[in-house]
């Protein structure tokens, strides 16, 4: 039998009897005959080896996922990601500069449809028409089962059609995830925007866009200028702290990441100020209070 470990617990790791976090326990099914180590993270590539060192006394292991570069096969409903979570596409054929699921994944591929109510696509909207709608088709029936939906692997603004729009409307995902990390893609999102209006369908509660941050040469003013114009199109921002591929933060950390957290949590975004002319308040960064030292 296959035992997974993961070096941290997430809301995506599995919870069955084959799953485990960090350390053999003391005690174990004995009818483990293989294990496998899985790596979202990069920053968890030297926890994995110690992990690697512990587990190769009870049964052959390996050392794969995300953050090995592994190109993912087929998806395995509840194997790697807890039951719930599914993938139907992998890779992608755009070429931003911070991602790698082109350069790990390769060019998009359709894979069978799993069930599941939490979407995890890399770009689930570059894929065929029939595909989405089998997809959506899907999640329709897990709705149908009490589940609420997610769409946390992100849609690519920049393919938004009123007929997506209209999937979306009738399938009322609790989130709705978009990327907005460049001044071309805010015009994107701004632009499909106006289609989710259009069709009343329109809340910052479920709307919400990735903004990446911390990048070199980035600053605190850039970042915030890139958060604000988000959220003044009703989108309520996510901030992402970025990573270089060793999974190192190269921005001064600490600063950086209570930067960041104050534009990570909608309960701060929204509820701390006065509303402003977009009827919509954030909790105000003064630029004194987080200037980093050298």
């Amino acid at each position: 039998m296959l035992a997974r470990v993961f070096p941290r617990r997430t809301k995506a790791t599995p919870d069955d009897t084959y799953a485990f976090v960090g350390l053999p326990p003391e005690k174990l099914p004995e009818d483990i005959t293989e294990i496998a180590i899985s790596i979202a993270f990069s920053y968890d590539l030297e926890e994995a080896e110690r992990l690697y060192e512990a587990w190769s006394k009870i049964a052959p292991a390996k050392i794969g996922g995300p953050a090995t570069g592994m190109r993912g096969e087929e998806f395995v409903p509840g194997r790697f990601l807890k039951a719930g979570y599914t993938i139907t596409s992998r890779g992608c054929d755009g070429t931003c500069w911070f991602c790698n699921a082109r350069k790990r994944e390769g060019p998009l591929r359709e894979l069978p449809v799993s069930q599941g109510w939490n979407l995890l696509d890399d770009n689930i909207l570059a894929c065929s028409e029939p595909h989405i709608r089998n997809v959506f088709q899907m999640l329709e029936s897990q709705k149908k089962l009490g589940h609420r939906i997610f769409l946390t692997g992100g849609l690519e603004a920049a393919r938004i059609e009123e007929w997506h729009v209209a999937l979306l409307k009738k399938l009322r995902p609790k989130e709705i995830f978009f990327g907005c990390d460049t001044d071309e893609k805010f015009y994107h999102l701004r632009e499909a925007m106006k289609l989710f209006k259009e069709a009343g369908y329109f809340s910052h509660n479920t709307l919400r866009a990735y903004v990446i941050m911390g990048y070199q040469g980035d600053t605190f003013e850039d970042a915030e200028r890139r958060l604000r114009r988000v959220k003044d199109i009703g989108v309520c921002p996510m901030a992402m702290l970025y990573r270089d591929m060793s999974g190192v933060i190269i921005q001064p950390e600490r600063y950086w990441k209570r930067f960041q957290r104050l534009w990570a949590r909608p309960a701060l975004i929204y509820g701390n100020c006065p509303p402003s002319r977009h009827a919509s308040a954030c909790l105000e960064v003064k630029s004194n209070e987080i200037q980093p030292v050298f």
